[in-house]
This record gives structure tokens, sequence and C-alpha cells, in this order.
């Protein structure tokens, strides 16, 4: 197998693992961090092997002041806003069959509300990473979760395409 050959063969397999739960979601230029300044991650995507079983199915990003500002990472419509078991949620509708859901973040936005890149969301409460306040962002795609990182430009993964 030629070089080239083997190079387009790695690409296309590349292309077909990114719509999956367990890799990165293609990325899209108009997302942006939902925590300013940058934060860390704190704890990766780590999806279960079966929808059922345990697994990390967003990222934690931080350290982060208690009370500081989460935004939007992308225009959307408000879906939910509420406690989830212990916790403040909001899910936002991005379109395109994405959702993103962000905890624990007391927020006023109701569903309906439309919301613009950047726009607060609501104020980051303790909580989610014990003695560490962070901010767990998840992604679904559909009924799928994925890495919330890949829709960031900055977190993209480098990919080695084909000349022709």
């Amino acid at each position: 197998m030629t070089l080239l050959k083997a190079l387009m063969a790695t690409a296309a397999a590349l292309a077909v693992m990114g719509a999956t739960a367990s890799t990165p979601a293609p990325a899209s230029p108009h997302w942006s961090w939902p925590l300013s300044p940058k934060p860390s991650v704190l704890r990766t995507f780590d999806p279960p092997d079966k929808p059922w079983l345990s697994g990390h199915r967003g990222v934690d990003l931080g350290p982060a002041a208690d009370g500081g500002p989460v935004t939007a990472p992308s225009d959307g419509v408000v879906t939910f806003a509420g406690v989830v078991v212990d916790r403040p949620v909001i899910t936002i509708d991005q379109g395109n069959g994405l959702r993103s859901s962000f905890e624990p973040v007391a927020s006023g936005l109701k569903p309906g509300d439309a919301v613009r890149k950047g726009q607060v969301l609501g104020s980051l409460e303790p909580g989610h990473c014990g003695s560490t306040t962070c901010l767990h962002w998840g992604v679904r795609r559909g009924d799928d979760y994925v890495n919330p990182l890949g829709f960031l430009a900055d977190m993209r993964p480098s990919v080695l395409l084909p000349l022709e």
C-alpha cells in the first residue's frame, strides 16, 4: 500500500469514527468556551460502552469561582432550566440535533428563551467536583453523547489529509 493510500484510508477511518459517541464530534468554529478565561479540563469525556453503564458523559471544566458566569457556547434556545436530582441544570438546543447541558448552573432563563453565543446563561454553583468548583458540560447529538471539546476550534485534533 502506498503512503498516499494509507493516509487516505486513515483519513476515511477518522471521519467515520468522528460520528461515534466515543470520539470527538466534528468541530464547528462557531462554538466558544462556556467559562472565561479558558478553563482547564479537569475530567475528560469518557462515555460508557452501553447507554445504561456508568461513564462520564461530558467534560468537567475549571477550576472556577463560585457564582461565576457560565456563557452559551453558541446560539440556541433553552429547553430546560431546573433541578435534576440535587443540582441546577440548564439545557440549550443548538439546532441540528445538538443539545448542551450545563451543571450546576443557577439560571433565571426559562424554556423557550433564545440565547446568543457568549450570553450569560447563569451562575456556577459548587457541588459537582467536590471541594473544587467546576462546570460539567455535556453535549448530545440526538440520543448519543458526544465530546463537547470537539466543537471548540482550539481543541480539534490534527488530521493529516491526502494531497490529492
